[in-house]
Formats: C-alpha cells, structure tokens, sequence
C-alpha cells in the first residue's frame, strides 16, 4: 500500500508537477478574494506578472537540477549509501525522518543562512522587497536565491540517501505549503494558531516579511515552525502589526524586473539591515 503510494509520486510527469503548481496557487488565489488577511490596494495581476517571472527561472534550475540528481539517486540506491540505508524502519516513518530533514536543512537552514552571509542576503532581499505579499510572493526567488535552496537540498539527499520518490513527495508538499504560507488569506484565529504549533502557517510567516527587524530574522521554517521554536526563532504576534517590504529598500522600484535580477551586484544595498 505504501509503496505503491510512494510510486505513485515517483510516476508523476512534468505536466501533472505544473498542474500541481497551478492548482496550489488557484486554491490560495480564491481564498484571498474570499476572506484576505489583509486589504491591499495594488493590481493584483501585475503583481502576479512579475513574480511569476521568477517561477519560470526556478522551473528553469529545477530542470537542470532533475538531471543532474537522476545519477545521485541511482548511486544512492545502487551503493545503499546514507542514513536511510543504515537503519531499518516502516517505510512511512523514513518518509516522515526525510521529509524532517529535507524541510530542517533545504527550507530552516538554508533560509537562515540566506539571512545571515551578506552576499546570500543581497540574493534574498529581491523576496523580502515585496510589498503587497500574497500567494505569488512565494515564487519571487532571484535564482541565486533558488540555486542555494536546491544545493542545501542536494547535499541532505545524498547524506540521508533519500529514494527518488520520497524527494518528489517532499516537493509537492513544499509547493503547497510555499502558496500557503504567503497567501493573503485569514484563517480563524484559534485554528492558525492551533495549526501553528506544528505547521508554518499564513499568520506565522506574514511575520518573517514585516520590513524590519526582529521580526524579519523569525519565522524562517518552510513547512514545520518546529525547528523555529526548537532554535528560538518563533515569534507569534498580533498580524495588524505587520508591515510588509524592507525599510533599507524604501524607493526602490519591486516591481522592476530587470532590477531585481541584477540586485544583488548593487554596491549601493546596506546589507546590515
């Protein structure tokens, strides 16, 4: 039964992966109009219009990155190499320790770094320079930025030795949890915060794109807030607080797409923000 739930996942095209995509961001667009955490005034397909321009370049590397790994999983399971191939336990729970790991390191870890080198954070302000944060927001990654993610990604496959199809199941997760997390839509209150205590949810990151600090260095799990509460960096407040941009790229133009990609060479961006 779990195997062939597992395959399942592991037959997937890259059609049905981009369905998947367009499903998870239909979803979170129709519960923004139904009930929006927050009202904005901006041209909502403009805005998409732009951040969807980075989707294509991430699509792009994950391409590249697909074949290039095709040999890493194969040696993987040839040479019964990581982690995985060390203990033996249910099926289910490897998924469950390689998703913990892949969401510890490709999303917790690399997004901290991202944070804390310079030269990574000049890559990852084109994300935080959104002002009008919503579903899209969440594919607005400078390929640099998407290029250390899928890195951090590899190196924790190749070190649990995760299967091929436990990695794909892990991407669809990711990607519903990228629109969920960014989309402008409410939840009760009681039940985000219920669901907070595990998952990241769209209250808990609206946090990590206030436009200044503290609030801006929290929040930085992708899909558990576990290891946000487990490394202190978990913060829960009152979202009418929040606002959205960076204070240190005030007159700057986000919606600028040549600029965006050409950010993190600007000599001119404060990088101890």
């Amino acid at each position: 039964m779990m195997e062939a739930f597992l395959l399942f996942f592991e037959e997937l095209s890259s059609v049905e992966k981009l369905l998947w995509i367009f499903i998870c961001l239909t979803f979170t667009w129709v519960l923004e109009f139904i009930h929006p955490l927050m009202e904005m005034k901006y041209e909502k397909w403009r805005h998409a219009g732009v951040n969807l321009v980075f989707l294509l370049t991430s699509i792009l590397i994950n391409v590249v990155f697909g074949i290039l790994t095709v040999g890493i999983f194969f040696w993987i399971d040839q040479n019964n190499f990581g982690l995985l191939n060390v203990i033996h336990l249910p099926v289910w729970a490897e998924l469950v320790i390689a998703i913990m790991f892949l969401d510890l390191t490709a999303q917790y870890f690399a997004h901290y770094v991202l944070h804390k080198v310079k030269w990574m954070w000049k890559l990852h302000i084109v994300h935080h320079m959104d002002t009008t944060v919503d579903a899209t927001t969440g594919t607005r990654l400078h390929p640099g930025d998407y290029l250390t993610r899928e890195v951090f990604a590899l190196v924790t496959i190749f070190l649990v030795g995760v299967p091929v199809s436990f990695y794909i199941f892990y991407r669809i997760i990711s990607i519903f949890f990228t629109y969920w997390s960014h989309g402008n839509f409410a939840l009760p209150r009681s039940v985000d915060k219920a669901l907070s205590l595990i998952f990241i949810t769209p209250v808990v990151h609206k946090f990590h794109h206030h436009f200044e600090r503290p609030w801006t260095d929290k929040n930085f799990g992708g899909i558990l807030s576990i290891w946000d509460r487990i490394f202190g960096t978990f913060v829960y407040d009152d979202p009418n607080k929040i606002q959205y941009g960076l204070d240190t790229m005030e007159g700057r133009d986000e919606n600028d797409i040549m600029y965006q990609f050409t950010l993190p060479w600007d000599k001119t961006i404060p990088t101890d923000y």
